[in-house]
């Protein structure tokens, strides 16, 4: 399945910011800030394209069924950002996905950090601090999915990983940051899917707006 998660003016914004990124790699910012993270500063560039192309493709993993036909929605507004969601193919039928994106990228980075942390046991108990707290801040948005506000995950991230393994806070900051805002979204909330009455419910697409990467990223920023 291949629709972007946000309006078109926003794909254009993040192409936008994904070059401005690239201008800060060629002063060395952001390539100091993965250097820490254990991933060579080279990759940078690719990863985060990787992140923005992935955000449009969704892996249906589980078709839903609902009892009744939902009203079509075409413009959701949450947190001040627009969404527009894809059209109906079954009008009772609700799709599960995975975001290439907002989940499978990221994940397979969080992964690699734990495998090679320091301290593994407190990267854990700091992405069950974000979890709880995102969690609690989640909400569903009907013809979206759980949205959570964008700047929240990443200052918990930020300040958990202070805490609780200062030594190692960067890569902390970023796994707690993508783990926690993707299990406490969307993991925990599976259950609450029918309430969404959208077509398409994706796992780190619409809703966290792709913040489990971008979130991921802000969190090491704010870690310095």
């Amino acid at each position: 399945m291949f629709f972007p998660p946000f309006l078109v003016v926003f794909f254009f914004l993040f192409v936008f910011l994904l070059f401005l990124v690239f201008g800060l790699v060629k002063f060395g910012l952001f390539a100091m800030a993965f250097a820490r993270l254990g991933i060579p500063p080279e990759h940078l560039f690719s990863l985060l394209f990787l992140c923005m192309i992935g955000s449009m493709i969704n892996i249906p993993v589980k078709r839903l069924s609902l009892d009744d036909e939902p009203a079509p929605i075409d413009l959701v507004s949450f947190f001040g950002l627009r969404y527009r969601p894809p059209r109906w193919r079954r009008p009772r039928e609700m799709v599960l996905a995975v975001n290439v994106g907002g989940a499978v990228i990221p994940t397979m980075i969080s992964l690699y950090l734990l495998i090679h942390a320091q301290h593994p046991f407190r990267m854990l108990l700091a992405t069950g601090v974000v979890t709880y707290v995102i969690h609690r801040m989640a909400r569903p948005v009907p013809g979206l999915g759980i949205a959570t506000p964008m700047f929240i995950p990443p200052l918990v991230a930020a300040l958990a990983a202070l805490v609780l393994n200062a030594s190692w806070a960067p890569p902390t900051a970023y796994v707690a940051g993508t783990l926690g805002t993707l299990i406490g979204a969307d993991l925990l909330n599976l259950h609450r899917l029918r309430e969404l009455r959208a077509p398409v419910a994706s796992i780190g697409g619409a809703g966290t707006f792709d913040g489990i990467f971008l979130t991921g990223i802000l969190a090491v920023l704010l870690s310095w």
